[in-house]
């Protein structure tokens, strides 16, 4: 019976973490023995179809899925270890061009959780491919005030001192679709008190533990860890370049280069502003 059990878990962990298998979901998962072919007519000629991959054995992505136009010719193909048509996403609009896009969702990664993402499609004008989501953490697709769409995804963060899966750090960055392209607008979200935007708290005791990380024979600190590491990057995201200043003092002098080293490579191409501040703060740390 245990065994059973513990089959059975296995097996619910291998299917995406933020939607359940229904009876009439349209996906082929590597794991299942047997996996239906499915089509489904979309709007204006197109139409979908989703099932196991033929060349299978040679790419060893075991499913895949195609939209054709009404001529039969196929104008997007996605394949992974698991494919699935969100139909729940399908027929919103996320581009703001008044038009129904269409939603995959893939794993390229063999069930491990890693690799899960989204891929957007957009039928107009002309076929193509909008955006990709990766399905690091929670993914939230909403709608703003004025009907138009806005992305939460919590995406991992970097880290001087590693952590394990269970506590990896992690922050929120809001999304929109402008001009095509997919647009970090996570500033205009920042003043809000919303429970996504990761700012956790640390007691003094929290503190003065840091001390000790990276020590051999040290206490297991890794949630305090993460929660600092989540809390400077959730400030980076939101332009709040002092805060996450503050934040980095709260290491002890001698961790400190090694986390503010780690910082400025990871954010040196998206974030230049901060790291300039970072590199004008550690060169003074270091002259101290």
């Amino acid at each position: 019976m245990r065994r059973l059990a513990l089959l059975i878990l296995f097996a619910a962990c291998l299917c995406p973490s933020l939607h359940a298998q229904g009876d009439d979901e349209i996906s082929c998962y590597s794991y299942r023995q047997e996996n239906t072919a499915f089509k489904k007519k979309l709007w204006e000629g197109y139409e979908i179809s989703l099932g196991p991959a033929r060349n299978a054995a040679e790419t060893e992505l075991a499913c895949t899925a195609a939209i054709y136009n009404s001529a039969g010719r196929v104008v997007f193909r996605t394949s992974g270890f698991n494919v699935v048509f969100d139909q729940n996403l399908t027929g919103q609009d996320f581009d703001g061009d008044g038009k129904p896009d269409v939603v995959f969702r893939t794993d390229t990664g063999g069930g491990n959780h890693c690799c899960w993402g989204y891929v957007i499609f957009s039928l107009s004008p002309k076929p193509h491919k909008l955006f990709e989501i990766a399905m690091e953490g929670r993914v939230d697709f909403e709608k703003d005030k004025d009907g138009k769409m806005v992305i939460w995804t919590r995406v991992s963060v970097p880290g001087a001192f590693a952590t394990s899966m269970a506590q990896r750090p992690f922050a929120a960055q809001v999304m929109r679709v402008k001009e095509g392209k997919l647009v970090d607008v996570t500033p205009e979200f920042c003043g809000s008190k919303d429970e996504r935007l990761e700012r956790g708290y640390l007691s003094p005791g929290d503190l003065n533990k840091l001390s000790t990380v990276g020590d051999q024979g040290s206490a297991d600190n890794e949630g305090i860890i993460s929660r600092l590491e989540s809390r400077t990057a959730q400030h980076v995201f939101c332009h709040e370049y002092s805060e996450a200043l503050k934040d980095i003092n709260l290491w002890p002098a001698e961790k400190r280069v090694e986390v503010m080293s780690g910082l400025a490579e990871a954010f040196k191409d998206e974030y230049p502003e901060f790291v300039a501040k970072l590199e004008e703060f550690l060169n003074r740390d270091l002259t101290r």
